[in-house]
């Protein structure tokens, strides 16, 4: 069995795999100060209700856009499940995807994995949405090939700074409004951060297929991409196991 961590800036991704599916996904907030230790008690009790048993993990492949986090997650690996973690971003690791931008290094590993998982899965030229704490719109050729992309600030971020920002402005909780205008301040607030959200996926995807110029698939992902089905007029696919997959289709290129 396989292991695949997907560490993000607000929640972690832990994947079991069985060799021929994902078995169970279980999801944690991200705390970089969480120890080995920490993480291992968690998962061994979720694994327990699940009656999964985690010493059949022979392999173990991490994302993760947390420095801090590494050293712990590491240990993890090797402490409580006996095995050396592959990690995305490492020199030696392969990814399969070609990064051609002018400065590769800069390209966080969840974006090469989740490229990776959505070129396996969707045939074509794709634009990849992933909204988390940033939202990212990343352009992956026909090739599998990472071509650039564009970084805005996440949904639960602009929302987060606009109560921070304004004395009066409540937090909200973020869902999709029943009239575009508000009769009170949560309904504006909902409808401003909501359908201007929708507007900014729909406006920048239609300016980045204009600029590529060719026919392209728009795939979502991330945790609150769920809130913009059913609302957005460009995305075509929803998919939340992008990233995991490309996690296993890494793996599988380097064992």
């Amino acid at each position: 069995m396989l292991l695949a961590i997907d560490v993000g800036n607000t929640n972690t991704v832990f994947g079991i795999h069985d060799g021929e599916n994902w078995i169970n996904q279980w999801r944690s907030a991200t705390d970089a100060t969480k120890t080995a230790d920490d993480h291992a008690a968690w998962l061994w009790r979720l694994a327990d209700m699940y009656k999964v048993d985690l010493h059949q993990i022979k392999g173990c492949v991490i994302s993760t856009v947390v420095p801090q986090a590494q050293f712990n997650f590491r240990n993890l690996a090797r402490r409580y499940l006996e095995i050396e973690p592959m990690f995305i971003g490492d020199p030696h690791l392969k990814t399969g995807v070609e990064v051609r931008i002018h400065r590769p290094e800069q390209v966080g590993a969840d974006r090469i994995v989740s490229a990776l998982g959505a070129h396996v899965s969707y045939p074509g030229n794709l634009i990849v949405i992933d909204s988390g704490t940033a939202t990212t719109f990343d352009v992956v050729s026909e090739d599998g090939g990472f071509e650039g992309g564009i970084i805005s600030p996440g949904i639960n971020l602009s929302v987060r700074a606009l109560h921070d920002a304004a004395a009066q402005l409540p937090r909200i909780a973020i869902q999709r409004p029943q009239h575009v205008i508000g009769q009170d301040t949560v309904s504006a607030m909902q409808s401003g951060v909501f359908w201007g959200y929708i507007d900014l996926i729909d406006g920048i995807v239609r300016r980045i297929k204009a600029e590529y110029g060719k026919p392209m698939q728009v795939v979502a992902t991330g945790g609150v991409a769920s809130l913009f089905e059913g609302a957005s007029e460009t995305i075509d696919h929803y998919d939340q196991d992008i990233t995991i997959r490309g996690l296993l289709e890494i793996y599988h290129l380097n064992s």
